[in-house]
């Protein structure tokens, strides 16, 4: 049985290996449609089955001081297997439709990291 490839409408590498068993929820390999905020950022949990908790780091402005202070925020997002995400990768993930009570967002892409 073959799967085919869709186009997610970003400009994203299209994973080599399939989804097995076929994920609902794959962009790739699945119909779920994405929409919405794009982010990257660090994964630091795989723990959970097919989902995945990324961090994010940003800049927040103190109007007060006129400054900046660094925060981060984490989140929780499906990981299709076919990306096969370890701890420490560097991820984009994009939002989707609720598929849980806390996951709203799909892992799209896994980042080369630069050094």
């Amino acid at each position: 049985m073959s799967q085919t490839v869709r186009n997610i409408g970003i400009n994203v590498k299209v994973p080599d290996k399939r989804c097995d068993p076929p994920d609902p929820n794959c962009p790739f390999h699945g119909n779920i449609r994405l929409r919405g905020r794009i982010f990257e950022g660090q994964v630091v949990s795989t723990k959970m089955n097919k989902t995945v908790v990324i961090r994010r780091d940003y800049l927040y402005l103190v109007k007060k001081y006129d400054r900046y202070e660094r925060r981060k925020g984490v989140i929780s997002a499906h990981a299709p297997d076919c990306l096969d995400i370890k701890e420490g990768d560097r991820v984009r993930a994009m939002e989707c439709r609720p598929i849980s009570k806390s996951k709203s967002f799909v892992v799209i892409e896994k980042r080369e990291v630069e050094e």
